[in-house]
């Protein structure tokens, strides 16, 4: 019986041991539950302050530091602060030139430099031949540092046409590295002859990624040059940008790759033959503009494609690209819309007075025209042939882009308008630039119903300037004509396209 006892006492203890320990996992269960869904509550939860490492306002986190318009140059704004984590993003600092000049031609051409050139804000190096007179001399601020290219001798140069300078010229690049500038991401490289708009410059390369090796810039307006060159080549004159890295490695092979190419002609065809053997393709950007053309070149303006215009070459060669004036003067008159709006220079809007029936073309920042009969975009976007190919002999398929003849019809002649003035209201953010009449066709030459334009004298164009327009994706601005009561003027209001806005009639 005491043996019985004893089991029964055992037994009974050993189920509520049994029961007391259930009791404890169910607990320990219930409470590991429990947090675990207060770490998928928090999870879903997350501050903002947590997805965004950008430091917040503390008087209030909602609203973030508004961007302040300079109301004397709207392009000159205060920027949001940049997010610490994220690299900063390509600035004009960031950018080195390399302008290549000879001593023979430096007294004229430095004047094409002076107009696009910022001391204070952009960095690089005229490269001569030999010394001029402003060479070691500090006192005009105006232009880059001057140096003088290493002796490139040693090197066999082969071509019965070409100058052995283009060795000199090609080495711009490496000899600018060698310099062991700070803070570098592109290198630069142009003529002494070429004109930059510095800040059209870097919306196109902060598109790309500094760090990659990058060969930018375009090819020549002439099928033939393009043909007895290379496709695959970055015109010098045009000018074109080499990222760091590239530019790194192109120094460590250059002088490698010189000594194999002794029969090429110029200097950028030998910078593509390294390109080749580095195995870095051509990245094209249609607004670095070679000009291998002859004449007026006022219908390639007109009708610039929808691309920032970054740089202008030749202009010794082509017209002044302003009536009446010589070519740095007519340059110096666009110093004012780029300014105020360099993102919109020179794009072209298309609009049409319905109750006239006209067409009118407004180049921003350039000029405007008016034709008399109405001319669908498609044709409004091509450019007009007022200039001649390099090669003079060549007819109008020896162009690398679509053109459309000169008419010989004086109904069809537009009357032409060129800037005058450019103005900023800081209270509507609006640019007001002014265009005065230059060319009237003939009315005693156009027989015909169509309403005449003769009576236009003045076209004033109002704009919001827009930085960051190339930052979306390419479109063409609209125009519209607005109703006045000042006589003899137009006036167009130009901007975006609306919602199911079309530019015809």
């Amino acid at each position: 019986m005491r043996n019985h006892c004893r089991s029964t006492k055992l037994l009974s203890k050993l189920y509520w041991f049994i029961f007391f320990i259930s009791l404890l996992c169910i607990f320990y269960a219930f409470i590991y539950s429990s947090s675990r869904e207060c770490k998928n509550e928090d999870h879903h939860l997350i501050s903002p302050s947590q997805l965004n490492p950008v430091q917040q306002n503390p008087k209030n986190p909602e609203n973030p530091k508004k961007i302040k318009q300079d109301p004397k140059n709207p392009e000159n704004s205060e920027k949001v602060q940049q997010n610490p984590t994220r690299p900063e993003k390509t600035h004009l600092h960031h950018i080195v030139f390399g302008i290549a000049a000879s001593a023979k031609l430096w007294n004229r051409r430095k004047n094409y430099i002076k107009l696009w050139w910022r001391p204070k804000e952009m960095r690089g190096y005229v490269w001569l031949d030999k010394p001029v007179k402003d060479y070691g001399c500090d006192y005009n601020s105006s232009l880059p540092p001057l140096k003088i290219s290493s002796d490139t001798s040693k090197f066999k140069y082969t071509n019965p046409k070409g100058d052995r300078s283009a060795i000199r010229i090609s080495r711009i690049v490496s000899e600018t590295l060698r310099l062991s500038l700070e803070d570098v991401r592109w290198f630069v490289m142009g003529d002494d002859d070429t004109v930059f708009v510095p800040d059209n410059l870097v919306r196109v390369l902060k598109k790309y990624d500094h760090n990659q090796f990058y060969y930018i810039g375009s090819s020549s307006e002439s099928h033939l040059q393009n043909i007895n060159f290379s496709y695959n080549m970055a015109y010098g004159g045009g000018g074109f940008a080499i990222s760091y890295p590239l530019a790194k490695a192109l120094a460590r092979m250059q002088d490698r790759c010189i000594e194999r190419y002794p029969k090429l002609y110029g200097s950028d065809d030998r910078i593509q033959a390294c390109m080749a053997e580095l195995g870095v393709p051509l990245t094209k950007e249609v607004g670095f503009h070679q000009l291998d053309l002859y004449g007026n070149i006022f219908g390639l303006l007109t009708a610039h494609p929808i691309a920032p215009l970054v740089s202008l070459h030749h202009l010794d060669v082509v017209d002044p690209i302003f009536p009446n004036v010589d070519q740095v003067r007519a340059l110096k008159r666009l110093k004012l819309p780029i300014k105020l709006d360099s993102a919109g220079l020179m794009q072209q809007s298309i609009c049409y007075d319905k109750s006239k029936k006209w067409t009118v073309s407004v180049s921003w920042g350039y000029a405007v025209q008016i034709f008399q009969p109405t001319l669908a975009a498609r044709a409004m976007e091509k450019p007009a042939r007022t200039f001649l190919n390099w090669y003079k002999n060549a007819d109008h398929t020896a162009f690398t882009f679509n053109t459309r003849p000169v008419s010989t019809n004086h109904c069809w002649r537009p009357f032409v308008y060129v800037l005058s003035n450019a103005l900023y209201n800081p209270s509507t953010n609006q640019t007001a630039t002014e265009y005065i009449r230059y060319r009237a066709s003939d009315p005693k030459k156009c027989k015909s119903n169509m309403a005449d334009p003769s009576s236009i004298h003045r076209v004033e164009v109002y704009k919001k300037p827009d930085p960051y327009m190339w930052d979306k994706a390419p479109r063409r601005n609209c125009c519209r004509i607005l109703p006045t009561k000042k006589k003899n003027t137009i006036v167009i209001e130009v901007g975006d396209l609306r919602e199911d806005e079309i530019i015809g009639l």
